[in-house]
């Protein structure tokens, strides 16, 4: 795992006087992403740096890597996992390599087949590709964007980085907020691609290719997944025999690492198939690691016990509380440099804390659920087909005002929360519905929220970006069509995003076994009822591990990995809260309403409702705030 930045100068008169002290400068604004090395490479034209966590080829395998009269330059973020096949298909070929790493088959890659150099490869990356001959710079992002790559466009230089604080570190760039990107993150909770929160910041979507040649720069989608049901239908039991040995595979690809190596263990299932199949494969005894929490409807530790007493893993825990996510929470505008207000990031950062302690190397269960449909929402479209059939008069005037009154909880996932979640939304478009189920403030929510100057200077279109990507989906089901979106936004944006930032911060690599582009399509083949038969999730999943998982985890319903925030900002965190959303700071800020967020605090600490979820979603945008945009900036 490592950390890429860079630039070329798009107009041959434009300056070129950005040296490399600039460049280093770029590199040591994210040493969190590779502390062991750094690797530096100008001309004329172009510069390319990174920083290195050194994972594979201890020895010899620093960065920048070459092609044999190094014409071609590579610089890359992420792990190729099918690179010791590639080498030998290469090796073939007649190219020659220096090192053993695996970044090094990207420039030989690159030689034999041009830009579809990346139809070759299994692995989470971002890269930089420079070749000096023809004055080309390739850059491009992993199928599923497990590694992230920002760029943007200042002073006639397109310049990239794995992190936009990198980007901030050039003496080009400066941080001014994408009202936009603001109204997207109110209601998705994080910032979708192309957008970033900051103006004139870009992101690479996921399975994306960007080249530059003669000052003109292009990009376009190279890979994308398919719904399409070719064939007879096979029986499930010999999908779900096909599906372990493709996922067993995936494991064992991504076991390779000349460092410590371990699980991250949530005792939900897709964790645990990926730490069954880890000992499988394993030469010694496998590390799982795992939190819990002192708040009980939170806590799922003891599930993870039980999978790692029945696999035998050496397994190791932390427990979570209020004091120390307090003290978590206060670092978030440290390393936190666009803001993302999903509720497991604190425990996730934790996790990666206690695991880096241990291992380099950690895999998880990431994919699952947006391959497998594991969320409830994808349920909830189901039960909103029925909901909806019932007269509107009845809805209106008895069932939605029931729900409404029923009494708050702050319990985790409690019935009240869904059935007032699944209400608010229920009558909308199915791709506003969906996101709204997730999300944060409803469009008529940010109406209240938005002072009257950020709402005429941004976009009110904020579900355009999805409803245009479902053009691209195969898919005839409304509900694949959703875990379309959700792979291509949710899964990308927040989940990935959440899980590099947090490891990342702590110099840890994870791993996505689930995201093998076999696994992948392999479950998007599949018919919807092998993965959602009723309202039970990865139903293919769960019978391709009967018998090597225990049964009560098999059987468990979805549980998120959340904090109990609700709670929190009653105690440990109502003094930030107070402070971060203080009626005068907002005011001086110009974006939100003192009234409407006064409002939310006061009816969630009396318990007349709960309105964490919005709340934090404010917190964290004003930690991130704070310390990413300078004051010049802040008028709107």
């Amino acid at each position: 795992m490592c950390g890429i930045v860079g630039w070329i100068n798009l107009e041959k008169s434009g300056p070129k006087n950005h040296t490399e002290a600039v460049l280093h400068q770029m590199c040591e604004s994210i040493v969190h992403r590779g502390p062991n090395s750094e690797g530096l490479w100008l001309d004329d034209i172009a510069a390319l740096g990174m920083r290195r966590l050194s994972i594979i080829d201890l020895q010899t395998g620093d960065q920048p890597v070459f092609n044999e009269d190094r014409s071609v330059i590579v610089m890359m973020n992420g792990e190729l996992y099918n690179y010791r096949e590639v080498r030998s298909d290469l090796e073939k070929k007649g190219h020659k390599f220096t090192t053993r790493s695996d970044t090094e088959i990207l420039p030989h890659l690159y030689e034999e087949y041009g830009e579809g150099l990346v139809d070759h490869l299994n692995g989470m990356y971002a890269f930089s590709l420079w070749d000096t001959r023809r004055k080309k710079l390739i850059i491009a992002r992993d199928r599923f964007g497990e590694k992230p790559l920002y760029y943007g466009t200042f002073e006639g230089k397109l310049i990239w980085a794995s992190e936009p604080k990198a980007l901030l570190a050039h003496p080009s760039v400066r941080p001014e907020l994408n009202l936009d990107a603001l109204r997207q993150y109110l209601s998705y909770d994080y910032v979708p691609a192309p957008n970033s929160i900051y103006k004139g910041i870009a992101k690479l979507p996921a399975a994306h290719i960007m080249t530059v040649e003669n000052g003109e720069v292009k990009t376009r989608r190279y890979w994308d997944q398919t719904f399409a049901k070719d064939g007879p239908k096979v029986p499930i039991g010999t999908s779900a025999a096909e599906l372990s040995e493709l996922l067993s595979d995936a494991v064992r690809l991504r076991m390779v690492a000349d460092v410590p190596l371990g699980i991250l263990l949530s005792g939900g299932i897709d964790s645990s198939t990926v730490a069954a199949l880890a000992v499988r494969h394993a030469a010694e005894r496998v590390k799982t690691f795992s939190i819990g929490f002192e708040e009980d409807s939170f806590d799922e530790s003891k599930y993870a016990r039980i999978v790692a007493r029945h696999l035998g893993t050496e397994h190791y825990e932390e427990k979570l509380s209020a004091a120390t996510a307090g003290d978590l929470i206060s670092e978030i505008g440290t390393w936190l440099d666009e803001p993302l207000s999903d509720g497991s990031l604190i425990p996730t950062l934790l996790l990666s804390k206690f695991v880096r302690k241990h291992v380099t190397v950690a895999l998880g269960g990431d994919g699952g659920d947006e391959l497998f449909a594991g969320y409830p929402m994808y349920f909830a479209h189901k039960v909103t087909r029925m909901y909806t059939s019932i007269p509107q008069f009845l809805r209106a005037g008895l069932i939605e005002p029931v729900v409404r009154r029923l009494p708050v909880s702050t319990r985790n996932m409690s019935f009240d929360y869904k059935a007032k979640r699944f209400i608010r939304a229920a009558n909308l478009e199915t791709v506003e519905r969906h996101h709204s189920w997730f999300g944060s403030f409803s469009l008529d929510e940010q109406l209240q929220l938005l002072t009257p100057d950020a709402v005429t200077g941004s976009d009110g279109d904020i579900y355009r970006g999805p409803q245009e990507m479902l053009a691209l989906c195969d898919a005839a089901d409304e509900i694949e069509q959703m875990q379309y979106l959700d792979i291509n936004f949710y899964m990308a944006e927040d989940i990935l995003t959440k899980v590099d930032r947090a490891a990342m911060a702590v110099s840890l690599e994870t791993r996505a076994p689930f995201l093998d582009p076999r696994v992948a399509q392999f479950a998007a083949g599949l018919p919807l009822e092998y993965k959602l038969s009723g309202k039970n999730g990865k139903f293919i999943l769960k019978k391709a591990f009967e018998g090597i998982l225990p049964a009560e985890i098999l059987a468990r319903p979805k549980k998120g990995f959340g904090i109990p925030v609700a709670e929190w900002l009653k105690g440990r965190l109502n003094p930030l809260m107070h402070d971060l959303l203080a009626a005068d700071r907002l005011r001086s800020q110009g974006l939100f309403e003192p009234e409407y967020v006064g409002r939310l605090i006061r009816e969630h600490e009396t318990g007349r409702a709960s309105h964490h979820k919005q709340l934090w979603t404010l917190l964290v945008f004003q930690l991130w705030y704070d310390r990413f945009l300078d004051p010049p900036s802040r008028v709107v």
